[in-house]
């Protein structure tokens, strides 16, 4: 099994752009636009930055979750909102063309190339979530979400943790937090097309208060974040772990 891995960053929820055909739809709905239902409140740059500082292939998404959810699968309950739910099936069937099938082509297709290539993908799904969701304050401030029955990624995470906790002691980093790391997901499909000895998926979930509090606190966070995914690419041991 090649040490060697090739890093892949995607960003699932990182606008709320609503397309022209579907403005009329969302008339009267600019303040849930700009909630975090409708978008991963402030991390698209920091998910462009790591791409750029890492220079890893990179896919992003700007159109709202409110459309289509592109973090979830064409079978999942929640793909359509309450806004689109109702619409025509030819009319949700010509969103998945449009605007969810392409999306999973292309992360498919670039985890393809990067084995073809003869190296170990880990993938970071780059996300946010609401400090507070039906009335509970969610106690972190980092989740690491992974597979539990994949022991690399198990690893990874454990290891990222510690870095973590070692460089900020103060963070508070949790595993499998906010949301389970074997749930409904991209990296949860790619998992099924790639086996464990070639594609590694978490996903990085950072609470929301950060990009929207002190600008210098958020941006020393992403410092942090930067640091220990270099560590990666070291050659001491637990970098080898996957």
């Amino acid at each position: 099994m090649t040490e060697e891995f090739g890093l892949f960053i995607s960003c699932e929820h990182g606008g709320n752009r609503v397309p022209d055909a579907y403005q009329a739809l969302f008339a009267g709905q600019q303040a849930l636009l700009d909630s975090h239902r409708g978008y991963d409140i402030g991390i698209l740059p920091f998910a462009e930055r790591l791409a750029e500082h890492f220079d890893a292939p990179f896919l992003s998404a700007t159109v709202t979750r409110l459309l289509i959810d592109l973090n979830r699968s064409s079978a999942s309950r929640t793909l359509f909102s309450e806004l689109t739910k109702p619409l025509p099936a030819a009319e949700r069937q010509s969103l998945l063309r449009h605007y969810h099938q392409p999306y999973w082509k292309t992360a498919n297709e670039i985890v393809a190339g990067i084995i073809v290539a003869g190296r170990r993908v880990r993938h970071l799904s780059v996300h946010s979530f609401t400090p507070v969701l039906n009335g509970e304050r969610r106690n972190t401030d980092i989740g690491l979400l992974y597979d539990p029955q994949r022991e690399v990624e198990k690893a990874l995470c454990r290891q990222w943790q510690r870095d973590l906790a070692t460089r900020c002691p103060t963070l508070r980093v949790r595993r499998n937090y906010p949301y389970r790391g074997n749930a409904d997901a991209l990296v949860t499909a790619l998992r099924k097309q790639f086996s464990a000895s070639d594609y590694l998926g978490i996903e990085l979930e950072i609470n929301q208060s950060w990009p929207l509090g002190n600008p210098a606190q958020w941006k020393a966070l992403q410092e942090e974040l930067l640091t220990t995914i270099a560590s990666w690419f070291d050659s001491s041991p637990h970098s080898k772990l996957v």
